[in-house]
């Protein structure tokens, strides 16, 4: 059963393993310990190692990899993997209708149109970001699973708590951050998909306990804004050079989850053995809130009533 035909029989599917008791035991506690640590403020990234990848891999290619993919995998275990991953956690996968098809399983593979520019389809390094940053919903969690990671190459995911970088800022700067006086512009992908997205509104960088909305060398002072807000942001680029960092380098067969909007993430690309060999690399990844309620809170956004796909 293909989760790009069918998503909500490949998930009641899924349902049905994990009612019937199907999952290791190993792994519901391993479920149960990101969740604790999730809430309590422990940690918001993990790490699962040796998770089960699909045997038999396509070649996608970089023209179209979401178009090959589908025409060519003919299993879906890597899809299952992340949707059981997701239940088990409790935090419900969401889609955007006009983006890779409205899929709820996303290929960050290196696309041609792409390269070279400020996406995590450009097949290089990607600087410190909420995923969706200029968009009214956004995930609040990410996961993220190695199907092809060439072993020799040395390329690593960054991750940055919101609240260890608000350790690094006076309450001043924070509160100015808090203010509806800067503007990210929608990334290149989001607009070949949607024509109609023009410019952004001003929004906080900041916002409840420990959110951002930035992306990093993008998101600027809005042109009206006061001095202040020029230097708060000076601050926060100063915070993000300071502030410890965990990094992580996929393998295949390994997930990373973590959170997207109370967190930043980046690409870095310490050695790469070979340049074409690279373009190759492909991880599945899936978007999720936080919680039932969190996705309820969405139902207005939904599109031809499927939960979890949201318009754009």
């Amino acid at each position: 059963m293909s989760p790009y035909e069918d998503y909500l029989a490949f998930s009641d599917r899924v349902s049905k393993l994990v009612i019937d008791g199907g999952v290791p035991e190993r792994l519901l506690r391993a479920a149960d310990q990101i969740r604790e640590e999730r809430s309590s403020g422990v940690s918001e990234a993990h790490v699962l190692r040796n998770c089960p990848v699909d045997e038999d891999l396509p070649e996608i290619g970089n023209e179209d990899p979401s178009a090959e993919k589908k025409s060519r995998k003919v299993t879906f275990i890597g899809e299952g993997f992340l949707e059981l991953l997701a239940q088990i956690t409790r935090t419900p996968l969401l889609s955007y209708a006009n983006r890779f098809g409205g899929d709820f399983f996303i290929d960050v593979v290196a696309i041609n149109k792409y390269l070279g520019q400020q996406t995590g389809y450009n097949g290089g390094e990607v600087v410190f970001h909420n995923d969706r940053t200029a968009h009214p919903v956004r995930a609040d969690y990410i996961t993220l699973l190695g199907m092809r990671c060439p072993p020799d190459d040395l390329v690593y995911t960054g991750f940055v708590a919101g609240r260890r970088l608000l350790a690094e800022l006076s309450p001043e700067t924070q509160q100015v951050l808090r203010e509806p006086y800067f503007v990210t512009p929608f990334d290149v992908v989001s607009r070949d998909a949607n024509t109609e997205l023009d410019s952004t509104p001003s929004h906080p960088i900041l916002s409840g306990v420990s959110s951002l909305r930035y992306l990093d060398t993008h998101t600027t002072a809005a042109g009206d804004a006061p001095v202040e807000a020029k230097d708060a942001l000076l601050a926060l680029k100063n915070a993000l050079t300071r502030v410890p960092k965990q990094r992580h380098r996929m393998q295949q067969g390994d997930v990373l989850t973590f959170a997207n909007q109370s967190a930043l993430h980046n690409r870095e690309q310490i050695e790469i053995q070979d340049s074409t060999r690279a373009l190759g690399r492909w991880l599945l990844k899936t978007y999720a809130f936080s919680d039932r309620a969190a996705a309820d809170a969405h139902r207005d956004a939904w599109i031809d009533g499927i939960p979890g796909k949201v318009g754009d």
